[in-house]
């Protein structure tokens, strides 16, 4: 509910954020390593950490953090590859279980989300009563554990459930909260003795401008004039900023949001230097980009790779088409010529494809040319190639380049996400 001038009376916003959530998963089948230092991510010497257990957290590793840092802040981590398939599965259950409480459902990733119970206090309790059901009926359901924070914004809410999380100790981890719930007039005095990096928009960059005008706390942003911070960090972010910082944020939960865009990346355990190497990646990646576009119904005009080279600098090239595309086959084609443009010679260390300017049930424009007929056809195989996935697995068909003597090497989402392997 909200006032007239905007600002809500309850604090029925509330953010859901899944504990360890990747490595809660892994244990719920890998139960012998409850209890162990466990790290879902890419363990080679390119990986990253995608979640930690909090036995690891317990000797600093955290998600972001390059594998082999944590391998040395923990050297008897176990690190599990990860399965986005599964993870997947099971954070499309717990949004469903979301859904029994509010249509008002904007997920921000596969653990996390925000919910507008607004429209469901009188019915179901107050936004505290309805946040510790929720984490009930996930965990009897899902046998994994969830934090919630509720307040009157947004980012107040994501604050609030990061706030009643479990605390990671050499002892074991230490119960949080689980529920906080932030009662309106009560803001300021939970979010100003925070450090100003808790803010959204606070990285390493804009932390070192912000020192340099003395600002460490969320307090000391928000008395700061508001001129002093955009001269500072720039007026889009300086004025957003300020906002936060005084505990304003209008962005309300919004459901249903359009994807913007669809692609894959990969970082290779070693540069590649040979342009016939990197164009069968460019294969590999585009069929899965492509795959996943017919399979949510959409397509986009623009495909764009991504090229990070061994001096981790990085470029974008892209090209837009007529019409829109979302065959594997042309999703190559044009990322081949996109990359002819490239110069590798000094290594390719991550290789990515994307299509964006997405548009659902794309409508096909109809010409008399050969080419028609050419893409007409390729939609035929495309249709097929689709269905024999759907019944036989992903593996079970794809481009022939693709095939050695391992079998078939095709892209599922989420492979590589977090970096090569050992």
């Amino acid at each position: 509910m909200t006032s007239g001038t905007g600002l809500r009376s309850s604090p029925t916003i509330l953010h859901v954020d899944m504990d360890a959530f990747y490595v809660s998963v892994e244990l719920l089948r890998r139960p012998e390593l409850r209890g162990q230092p466990v790290i879902v991510g890419g363990s080679g010497q390119r990986g990253v950490v995608a979640a930690a257990s909090y036995a690891a957290r317990a000797y600093g590793v955290h998600s972001a953090m390059p594998s082999t840092r944590a391998l040395r802040l923990c050297p008897n981590a176990v690190f599990l590859s990860g399965d986005h398939a599964l993870y997947s599965e099971v954070s499309a259950r717990v949004m469903a279980l979301f859904s029994r409480y509010t249509p008002e459902i904007e997920p921000l990733s596969l653990d996390e989300a925000f919910l507008d119970v607004a429209g469901a206090v009188r019915l179901l309790g107050s936004p505290a009563e309805i946040a510790r059901k929720i984490r009930e009926e996930v965990f009897a359901e899902e046998k994994l554990e969830c934090s919630v924070g509720a307040a009157t914004t947004k980012f107040l809410a994501k604050l609030g459930s990061e706030a009643a999380k479990p605390r990671a100790t050499r002892s074991g981890p230490e119960p949080g909260l689980g529920v906080l719930v932030i009662e309106p007039g009560t803001e300021l005095a939970f979010l100003h003795p925070l450090p100003v990096k808790a803010l959204w928009g606070v990285g390493r960059v804009t932390l070192e401008k912000l020192q340099r005008i003395g600002v460490e706390t969320v307090a000391d942003l928000a008395t700061l004039p508001v001129e002093s911070v955009v001269a500072a960090v720039g007026k889009a972010q300086g004025r957003h900023l300020h906002e936060l910082a005084n505990g304003r944020d209008p962005r309300p939960v919004t459901p249903n949001q359009a994807t913007k865009s669809v692609s894959h990346e990969e970082t290779f355990a070693e540069d590649l230097f040979e342009r016939l190497d990197l164009e069968r990646e460019l294969v590999r990646m585009a069929d899965s980009v492509g795959s996943r576009l017919r399979k949510a119904g959409i397509a986009g005009r623009t495909v764009s790779i991504k090229v990070r080279f061994g001096d981790f600098s990085t470029i974008t090239r892209s090209a837009t088409q007529p019409g829109p595309v979302d065959s594997g086959a042309e999703i190559t084609r044009i990322a081949k010529l996109l990359l002819d443009h490239v110069d590798i010679e000094m290594g390719v260390r991550l290789l990515g494809v994307g299509v964006q300017s997405l548009r659902e049930d794309p409508a096909r424009q109809l010409t008399l040319d050969l080419d028609a007929t050419d893409a007409k056809r390729q939609r035929g195989l495309d249709a097929v190639v689709d269905d024999i996935r759907r019944r036989f697995g992903d593996d079970a068909i794809g481009p022939a380049v693709l095939a050695d003597n391992a079998g078939l090497r095709v892209k599922r989402k989420g492979d590589q996400q977090w970096g090569p392997d050992a």
